[in-house]
């Protein structure tokens, strides 16, 4: 959005109605300027009509854009920098591209979001299916822990949604290992952590969010349909998308800053209150081999602890789980 339909579409959310030439006079520009800036707010899908007291603004676009985001963004630095687009690949590969091309520490809590991607990876390298409707975003972080606690991020993303699903809505939902959140027995949102390091140092972190939002589930590929879910289906209505990813961001920065802080347990404990997991048989497979056991705990640096069929405890920082 260009910063004179910014100016227009601020203006308008604060009067009933107003003349255009008022509404020009008030910003500073002529009425030609005006009327462009119309013409693109309803170009991005705001209602804008018109009464005998002027123009007004009588529906919002349903888009991710950076100003809806704002409006209901209460964090310190996290989504402050808004990057939208209507289709890209990846917000992941999107993000790296900044994260490389600019010095990442300017970049903190950069928000990189699209409509839809048209190639969204997930864990090694799978298909992440992102229609529209969904919120796909990623946020690059510059963040102060050490090399060996990264993966806690992982942990503070699967409850930053998990936390913002309960409070927003009031639904129960559940975080599978290591970073799929779940409602009953289906999954509705997932998250995918790249870093870039030098040794001890930490270069950047990008964390991708995709959510099953307003997404129809006809949209998705077959064998996901089963599996999946979204927050309309489960509220039977749809939710306002800007508003909660600007949730899910507070609770994120809240957790990081806990990370920041120290504060390990704190997010492992309440990882363990909202885990699908533990206490569950399982079905892990590494690279490197395969086996089943029941999962008893999670250590301080997130690693899931099993106790093996053969009586063994093996952690896992990395793998795939399927619970029995």
């Amino acid at each position: 959005m260009k910063e004179k339909a910014s100016e227009v579409l601020a203006l308008l959310e604060n009067a009933s109605a107003i003349p255009l030439d008022e509404a020009a006079e008030r910003l500073g520009i002529n009425r030609s300027q005006a009327e462009e800036a119309l013409a693109e707010l309803s170009a991005l899908g705001y209602a804008i009509g018109t009464s005998e007291g002027g123009v007004e603004l009588k529906g919002r676009t349903g888009l991710m854009l950076p100003y809806e985001l704002s409006r209901s963004l209460r964090t310190r630095f996290i989504g402050k920098d808004a990057r939208h687009f209507d289709s890209i690949p990846s917000t992941v590969a999107a993000a790296k591209r900044l994260a490389e091309e600019n010095d990442p520490v300017d970049l903190h809590g950069t928000v990189v979001m699209s409509e839809q991607q048209t190639g969204g990876v997930g864990r090694h390298g799978r298909m992440w299916a992102s229609p529209p409707g969904g919120i796909w975003a990623t946020v690059i972080m510059t963040p102060n822990i050490p090399v060996d606690r990264l993966f806690m991020i992982t942990m503070a993303g699967s409850l930053a949604i998990a936390r913002a699903i309960r409070r927003e809505y009031d639904i129960g939902a559940l975080i599978k290992w290591p970073n799929d959140i779940f409602i009953g027995s289906k999954k509705v949102a997932g998250l995918l952590q790249e870093v870039s390091t030098d040794g001890d140092k930490v270069n950047y972190v990008l964390l991708g969010m995709g959510i099953d939002a307003n997404i129809d589930l006809e949209e998705l590929p077959d064998e996901l349909r089963e599996i999946a879910t979204s927050l309309h289906l489960e509220l039977g209505a749809p939710v306002d998308r800007p508003r909660f990813l600007a949730r899910v961001l507070k609770e994120l920065e809240l957790r990081l800053l806990q990370l920041e802080s120290g504060e390990y347990d704190t997010i492992v404990q309440e990882w363990k209150s909202l885990s699908l997991t533990i206490n569950r048989r399982v079905h892990v497979k590494t690279l490197k081999r395969t086996f089943k056991g029941e999962a008893v705990d999670i250590d301080d640096h997130g690693a899931l602890v099993i106790r093996k069929d053969n009586g063994r405890v093996e952690k896992v920082i990395a793998g795939d789980l399927f619970q029995l």
